[in-house]
């Protein structure tokens, strides 16, 4: 099956624009010794598209013989130029590219638990192990990846790997996702479809979490992609619904199956009027939509207690257990 060049992404490469006529003729002088080196994919009028095994020695020259201030990059295949000033910093993370292409995905999840106490399902959580085994912390690493152009490819790599935890784990799997990594759903999520189809694990154990959706500018993508998971038996979450993008506004566009309260609003809300008032509101437009509303960020029992009377249906938190290593999963 083949996968798009977003999901399998090979070595980057630096169209350069010299910017002034002064550093056009530098670069002039010196593209007969990168022609030689292999390390020159195009040649255009003021700038050159350079493999990026070049570019640390190519930045360095720049440096030492042009005026930088003029000069722009752009990766191939975008459209927003970057400053000279960004090349240092976007060379640096290259380790990223290791921890994607050799799926050093380390699975971690969470249990959900119902208004019984009785495990529900987990919600699975990558982390990722640098070359010395030692762990990168999430935030870091993603922005890594987004950087450099790897985040549809790590996401990939991330829900491949939850996938295959669902194999080992008791009831429904959560497995985020971040919307704005799929271009298009038959296309980038066919190999998460086959992967369950191929581990006979039945379609509803998934419920598919929508995360960071204060970044999607475009509804109708999302609700594309929501529906071929809904059309293939997949449920997914609307996670850290609150007051900000994920509102009740929200909620009745997308119609999750779940709907998790931000734990901005579950943390002290047993003793916070103006965080019961709101999480009393998503409550009410979860059963009007039919959503189970969760409770996420849960460690104070008193704040269960709270959560539990006024209706919500299932709990996630510290309180019940904190993210720990799948068993017997290496990624």
């Amino acid at each position: 099956m083949s996968e798009c060049r977003s999901c399998q992404p090979g070595e980057l490469l630096y169209r350069v624009t010299a910017g002034t006529d002064a550093n056009e003729e530098v670069l002039q002088g010196i593209l007969p010794f990168m022609r030689a080196s292999g390390v020159v994919v195009k040649e255009e009028e003021g700038a050159v598209t350079v493999r990026e095994s070049g570019m640390a020695d190519f930045m360095d020259f720049c440096r030492d013989h042009m005026n930088t201030s003029g000069i722009t990059f752009r990766l191939d295949g975008e459209e927003e130029r970057r400053p000279f000033e960004a090349l240092a910093p976007l060379l640096d993370a290259r380790w990223i590219d290791s921890i994607v292409f050799q799926g050093r995905v380390v699975p971690y999840c969470q249990p959900i638990l119902d208004r019984d106490g009785k495990l529900f399902a987990h919600e699975i959580l990558s982390r990722f192990a640098r070359e010395d085994g030692t762990l990168a912390p999430p935030g870091e690493v993603f922005r890594a990846a987004k950087a450099r152009g790897r985040l549809y490819a790590l996401d990939r790599v991330c829900r491949m790997s939850a996938v295959k935890c669902a194999a080992e784990l008791p009831g429904k799997v959560f497995i985020n996702f971040i919307p704005t990594s799929i271009y298009a759903p038959e296309h980038c999520l066919r190999s998460t479809v086959a992967l369950a189809g191929e581990l006979g694990i039945d379609p509803s154990r998934f419920v598919f979490e929508v995360v960071e959706t204060e970044y999607v500018e475009d509804l109708a993508h999302l609700k594309g992609i929501l529906d071929y998971y809904r059309r293939r038996g997949f449920q997914y979450a609307l996670d850290d619904v609150g007051e900000g993008f994920s509102t009740v506004e929200m909620l009745r566009e997308l119609k999750p199956h779940y709907m998790k309260l931000d734990m901005g609003y579950v943390r002290g809300v047993a003793g916070d009027p103006r965080k019961q008032e709101v999480a009393l509101k998503l409550l009410a437009a979860a059963r009007e939509i039919g959503a189970v509303p969760l409770g996420e960020g849960v460690e104070a029992r008193e704040d269960y207690d709270w959560l539990r009377q006024a209706g919500f249906e299932l709990f996630q938190g510290y309180l019940f257990g904190k993210p720990a290593p799948v068993h017997g999963k290496q990624a």
